[in-house]
């Protein structure tokens, strides 16, 4: 059996991108989340309503003896299945101007997205070059591309996310594993629920917030067999956000 992880799958690009795997391809989906096991189960549910399979996966990101527990755990039951696919997409936002961003706000958005995907991948990475075969999408923003005032911490952990990309998919890439990043703009999701979108919608060249669905395309189509001489790249989604 082939499997999909998606970190932070409970809910929106996460849930959207779960959703479009189940939809393009043969995966059972890993849906991984921390806390939030009400909006998991729904995905979970929606998912099986599409005809497709998929698997609750809790852990904690930050945690490297917890993501590594829970991992082996999970391949002691499943022992001929293999994760070919792995989105890292948990990530979190403490806003603020640099200035009164607490060493808190600073050290938990760092952990999440850049520890985060040092933990999982690390205990995924081993498999996929004895199996000759992988996909690594990591779920960046254009924060990380051109800095975006009041996310310093966001802007960069993403950004050390995107030159970690470029650097792996380097050391992987004769092994047949592509690693890549999408680098969303303004998604409409609970993330984005607090933002003025009528006012930032004017900075938009396409004049509106994009839609999970639209970002999960992307992402299904990198993990696709199509994709397999795309390797080390920043794909931007963001409505011409420049």
């Amino acid at each position: 059996m082939k499997y999909a992880l998606v970190t932070g799958g409970s809910r929106g690009i996460g849930k959207a991108i779960c959703l479009q795997l189940a939809k393009d391809t043969e995966y059972h989906i890993l849906i991984n989340y921390k806390t939030n096991k009400e909006a998991a189960l729904e995905t979970l549910n929606a998912i099986e309503a599409l005809g497709g399979k998929a698997t609750l996966l809790p852990f904690d990101v930050t945690n490297y003896a917890a993501v590594k527990t829970a991992l082996n755990e999970w391949k002691i039951v499943n022992e001929n299945s293999v994760i070919e696919v792995l989105v890292n997409n948990a990530g979190i936002t403490k806003d603020n101007l640099f200035l009164w961003l607490s060493p808190n706000d600073w050290s938990q958005v760092i952990n999440t997205s850049v520890n985060g995907f040092y933990n999982v991948t690390h205990n995924l990475i081993q498999e996929m070059l004895l199996n000759k075969f992988g996909r690594i999408i990591n779920m960046v923003s254009v924060s990380g591309l051109k800095g975006t005032p009041g996310q310093t911490n966001y802007s960069a952990a993403k950004g050390a996310i995107i030159a970690a990309t470029k650097a792996l998919a380097q050391e992987v890439a004769k092994k047949k594993i592509t690693v890549n990043a999408v680098a969303p703009g303004f998604i409409r999701t609970d993330m984005t629920s607090a933002l003025d979108e009528k006012e930032l919608k004017k900075s938009i060249p396409a004049h509106r917030f994009g839609a999970p669905e639209e970002v999960a395309h992307l992402v299904s189509f990198l993990a696709s067999e199509k994709a397999s001489y795309i390797t080390g790249e920043t794909i931007s989604i963001n409505g011409g956000i420049y």
